[in-house]
């Protein structure tokens, strides 16, 4: 039996006294196996006997959050007749759906991943759902479709962590304290290692009771793309484990993605052009391409881009040659933000909450988008290593713990809020146009 050892990245490059990284392939064994999607007529619910193998039980969401929901979890066995039986609060018949899976190896261990796409939801209506297979299922799960609305949601900041116990403290309490949120979203570097199994299973045991009522907006990180090795390779783990909406792309599916949400439409950009570029070049072309197109197209009052790299640089105590201005990926995308008149940008990866303000053409202004670097959620963070940038208008308390952020969006304002891991609030936001 394999006996998994976890190594953290900075340990390892301890280990190996600091010797360099270079990059690599690595990649899992895939073969699917894909039944038909077959909806059947409303029936009397069945009677449920036997437990059914289902795993880290979630819902990803759509391109339309008020009428349509995905449906994924993970087995041990095939569960190859596998269904998802859903139906409105209380009522006495349901509706049942045949399910996709294939068969997912990676990291030496084979299981098998299902979904399911719900299309046929009604607006602002509760629903509850469960898988079944003949007697066998799971218990009712709650839904809970969008309506035009106000809503609230819960964003996180990377939780890659050594330990994911307080990553799940985090979580579990910001979800208790906001029983009102619809959905929640992480920013990116979700795990330390994205082809370490236990870390994908810490990660998702962490979000059982958040994530199979209340769907998930992932964001992919630069840690997603790591191998056992601390090299790179293709993020295979993230892309199987989350059916995001369709992007429309042959090559990167799956990669950035957009969904409407009440009155905002939300834009989920890849910034890991240097991990893929080696495997599967164009991502940044083909991405600002879709991202105008996409922007474009939108007739919601609100427009927010989630993305996991941030925009600026930062001086560091440990870099002196290191300046404080806007990164390549500023340079590329900023000048779209302010022309498609984009009123928020959240941004990750440097585990420190920074609220920049507004900028316009690279600079502070009384308009244009809002800047916010969400912060850290794991236990993977940089004591005293930031040197302030000249657009911080509000830090998070030093040295830097763990922290959440609540985002109130209807037609007078956008609200966003900053708190500690014990519900203190430091930092908001209010956005109104």
């Amino acid at each position: 039996m394999k006996k998994n050892i976890y190594i953290s990245r900075r340990n390892f490059i301890r280990l190996c006294g600091g010797a360099l990284l270079f990059l690599g392939t690595g990649c899992g064994s895939l073969s699917s196996e894909t039944d038909p999607v077959v909806k059947t007529a409303s029936h009397a619910l069945r009677g449920i006997t036997g437990d059914i193998d289902a795993k880290y039980i979630r819902q990803i969401i759509t391109a339309d959050a008020a009428v349509s929901r995905r449906i994924m979890w993970q087995s041990d066995e095939t569960e190859k007749d596998a269904e998802i039986e859903y139906r409105s609060v209380g009522s006495n018949s349901s509706v049942s759906l045949k399910t996709t899976s294939e068969s997912f190896t990676d990291d030496g261990i084979t299981c098998y991943l299902h979904s399911a796409l719900l299309t046929d939801l009604i607006p602002g209506q509760d629903y509850e759902y469960r898988i079944v297979s003949g007697n066998s299922g799971t218990p009712w799960h709650a839904m809970h479709s969008a309506n035009d609305g106000a809503f609230k949601a819960l964003i996180f900041p990377d939780s890659q962590s050594n330990s994911y116990d307080g990553w799940q403290e985090l979580a579990q309490n910001a979800a208790k304290r906001n029983p009102d949120a619809q959905f929640f979203v992480n920013m990116g570097d979700l795990v330390d290692n994205g082809e370490d199994h236990t870390q994908w299973n810490a990660w998702m045991g962490a979000l059982e009771g958040i994530m199979d009522r209340i769907p998930l907006a992932p964001v992919m990180g630069n840690h997603e793309t790591y191998t056992l090795d601390w090299k790179v390779r293709l993020p295979q783990a993230y892309l199987h484990s989350f059916d995001v909406p369709d992007n429309g792309s042959d090559d990167f599916a799956r990669y950035y993605y957009s969904f409407d949400y009440g009155d905002v439409h939300f834009m989920v950009l890849n910034t890991q052009f240097d991990e893929t570029n080696d495997f599967k070049p164009g991502l940044l072309d083909e991405e600002l391409s879709w991202f105008k197109a996409d922007a474009e197209k939108s007739t919601k009052k609100w427009k927010i881009v989630l993305m996991h790299k941030d925009v600026l640089t930062y001086a560091n105590h440990r870099s002196p040659d290191r300046k404080a201005g806007i990164g390549d990926i500023g340079q590329d995308f900023m000048p779209g933000f302010d022309a498609l008149g984009i009123d928020l940008v959240l941004t990750a990866h440097l585990h420190t909450y920074r609220n920049r303000g507004q900028l316009y053409d690279f600079r502070p202004a009384s308009h244009g988008p809002f800047y916010i670097i969400t912060g850290v959620a794991g236990d993977v963070r940089y004591p005293g290593l930031w040197v302030d940038h000249p657009f911080d208008k509000k830090i998070a308390p030093q040295p830097e713990t763990d922290n959440y952020l609540t985002l109130e969006a209807s037609e007078a304002h956008l609200l966003i809020r900053c708190f500690l891991p014990d519900g203190s609030e430091i930092d908001a936001v209010e956005i109104k146009k």
